[in-house]
């Protein structure tokens, strides 16, 4: 979308097509071999299918990512279960969300999530990132504190509760209301009593 009205530069080679953006490299594709061929990446399609969820089940992009193996069952058995839960457009847009994330996980990693997201029911986007960072700390790619202890491994926890964890205890007393008890005492001498 970045890119809509500029000018880049395309480099066709034998097996592939480069597409840079100034030095940037934007694009990287298998070259076709048939002519008048068509391959549409699924990847590109996301922010548009996420305005309208209803035109991902019938678009060409999905057929050929499932062709390709870039959408594997476990993907349609997630969005299956987004479906029941949530209804045709939210689950849809469930696993649009889902598929934003491949931009910044390996494949493996959400294809593992996801399976592991389904096992325990848990079908949004923050319990597929929980399992896909577990899964990237298992294999040694993540940096820095692991998210969950070994003994809560199995379990799929919160982003939020994780978050309040990492808190100091909260020692202020709880907040009373009673102050303004005084406010209702208080009367204006241009308003009747009732």
């Amino acid at each position: 979308m970045r890119l809509i009205g500029r000018t880049v530069r395309a480099m066709l080679h034998a097996s592939e097509l480069v597409v840079h953006d100034g030095r940037e490299e934007v694009a990287r594709h298998e070259r076709l071999i048939a002519k008048g061929g068509c391959r549409l990446d699924l990847d590109h399609y996301l922010e548009a299918l996420a305005r309208k969820p209803g035109a991902l089940p019938g678009a060409t992009a999905l057929d050929q990512a499932r062709s390709a193996g870039r959408f594997p069952p476990v993907h349609d058995a997630w969005w299956a279960a987004a479906v029941k839960a949530r209804g045709e457009r939210d689950g849809t847009r469930a696993l649009i969300e889902v598929l934003l994330l491949g931009r910044h996980l390996p494949h493996e990693h959400l294809v593992t999530s996801l399976a592991a997201a389904l096992k325990t029911g848990a079908l949004t986007a923050d319990a597929v990132v929980l399992e896909a960072r577990k899964a990237a700390e298992e294999d040694g790619h993540s940096q820095g504190e692991p998210l969950l202890t070994t003994a809560g491994r199995s379990n799929v926890t919160s982003l939020a509760s994780r978050r309040l964890a990492h808190l100091p205890p909260d020692k202020r007393p709880l907040p009373s209301v009673a102050h303004y008890d005084q406010l209702l005492r208080l009367r204006r001498p241009d308003r009747p009593n009732p």
